[in-house]
């Protein structure tokens, strides 16, 4: 087995046809082994640019990509070897447990989860409608089409399943050939042809089905398949291009490159810590706020929640309450205990980043959170981790306007200075010594405000709380 082999990332697709294919694609020319799966009759409609037809034929070739059909784990390993796709019916992914997939994608678009969990791969991603990052997988890509395509939600769900396909040359529900009725699916079309409106396309259990516009014939179930009535069994493209019915969509494109972007940017979190400050005394609020009831849990998990979208993240969480310290733990944190919390933030400070750098001596950066800005996002977490890997040797602070606020993202090189601060000023002492390596990252003025009084507890939940939001507070935009 050569080194180069052993020394590739490794990722699971679940689902083979052509969205999936556009994603499993996109991985294997990243550098990535791909592992993708299907059930044992895949109704893929545009199988000429979907792994799915190797479930039929053996074998498929995609964009001069190969995908092989294999029958076991011992047979995908010989398939990745020879630098092609292992394409396997496995519909429960039951090959993960062999594989050990540094990523998994649930690709299936079933519209709904059928299985995948957070802790299925080190890093999990769900395509559409039916996830929640943050809960059942770390990330989740929009599958809709329109601005929003292709974007990176890192804590909550995508836009909801319409029902209703995105527009392609002017059409949308039109370009959509449905069966007419329930039995053998028996073309009268293929795939690459040129069809007229009120053309027969196909018939189903002995039905006809006739073109609703002018185009091309983009996709087609084969012949054979049983179909029910009402099924897509094909799709017709009014632009007329036939070279696009053998190329990966650009839907399908730039949904593959997000999932490359987002899994090559988060598997590198390995280098960095992200620490919870969440020991303080809560003087000027009267009682601890951080327990405080807010838009449906406490303060605190809040920000838990958002930080479960970086798992490879040496994560600590420093605080003196039980109720933290269980959440933290059970999330996979570690914890650190600070019962002088009068000796001010940068006690907590210090003992996070010893904990860190104890579990993981190499770290090139860490990154201090708190607890009472629950406006925080977990897009805003890995803009600023991002921005830190792109320029070593900087400070990276959330901020709006050239103010600057927490997080705060610090390289390693300010790792002593760091363990030397004392005071409750925290790591403002050594910003002002260094302002020149302090790079921004803009943030919506929201995730700025902290909760340091009732009112303004009170005042944030009617403004801000879920039944105020607008869009997806998780998403990258």
């Amino acid at each position: 087995m050569s080194e180069i082999y052993k020394n590739k990332k490794k990722a699971l697709v679940r689902g083979s046809g052509d969205l999936a294919t556009g994603v499993g694609v996109a991985l294997y020319r990243a550098g990535f082994q791909v592992i993708m799966t299907d059930i044992a009759v895949p109704l893929t409609v545009r199988r000429e640019v979907a792994m799915s037809r190797a479930v039929y034929e053996g074998r498929a070739k995609v964009e001069g990509i190969e995908g092989i059909l294999v029958r076991s784990y011992q047979e995908a390993l010989a398939v990745l070897e020879e630098n092609k796709i292992a394409v396997i019916v496995d519909p429960k992914a039951e090959i993960c447990k062999e594989f050990h997939p540094d990523l998994l994608v649930d690709a299936i678009l079933a519209k709904k989860n059928m299985g995948t969990r957070r802790t299925d791969a080190p890093y999990v991603i769900g395509l559409g409608p039916g996830f929640t990052a943050g809960k059942d997988v770390h990330a989740v890509i929009e599958t809709m089409r329109g601005e929003t395509l292709a974007d990176i939600i890192y804590d909550g769900q995508p836009i909801p399943n319409t029902g209703v396909p995105g527009y392609v040359g002017g059409y949308a529900l039109e370009r959509l050939i449905r069966a007419s009725g329930n039995g053998r699916m028996e073309p009268k079309a293929q795939i690459g042809d040129i069809v007229k409106k009120g053309q027969l396309l196909a018939v189903t259990g002995g039905k006809p089905v006739y073109s609703q516009l002018d185009g091309v014939i983009r996709g087609m179930l084969q012949e054979g398949v049983q179909v029910k009535k009402g099924l897509k069994i094909g799709d017709v493209d009014p632009r007329k291009d036939r070279k696009l019915c053998y190329l990966i969509s650009d839907k399908a494109n730039k949904i593959g490159s997000s999932v490359v972007r987002a899994t090559e940017a988060r598997l590198a979190d390995k280098d960095y810590a992200m620490i919870l400050l969440a020991a303080g005394k809560s003087s000027r609020y009267g009682s601890n706020k951080l327990l405080e009831e807010l838009d449906g849990g406490r303060m605190f998990e809040h920000t838990l929640r958002k930080m479960r979208a970086f798992p490879l993240c040496t994560q600590v969480a420093v605080t003196r309450f039980e109720e933290i310290e269980r959440a933290a733990e059970a999330q996979g944190m570690l914890v650190v205990e600070n019962w002088e919390p009068d000796l001010g933030i940068s006690h907590s400070l210090r003992l996070g980043l010893q904990k860190a750098l104890e579990e993981n001596p190499e770290l090139k950066g860490a990154m201090f959170i708190v607890c009472d800005q629950p406006g925080l996002t977990a897009a805003t977490f890995a803009r600023m981790l991002d921005i830190g890997k792109k320029y070593p040797g900087k400070i990276v602070c959330a901020g709006r306007k050239g103010k600057m606020g927490n997080p705060v993202l610090w390289d390693r090189c300010f790792f002593d200075e760091l363990s030397r601060l004392s005071g409750d000023k925290g790591g403002k002492q050594i910003i002002g010594a260094h302002m020149d390596d302090v790079l921004l990252c803009e943030t919506e003025e929201t995730e700025l405000r902290d909760v340091d009084i009732p009112e303004q507890l009170t005042k944030w939940e009617r403004d801000y709380g879920e039944s105020g939001k607008s869009g997806k507070s998780g998403e990258e935009t």
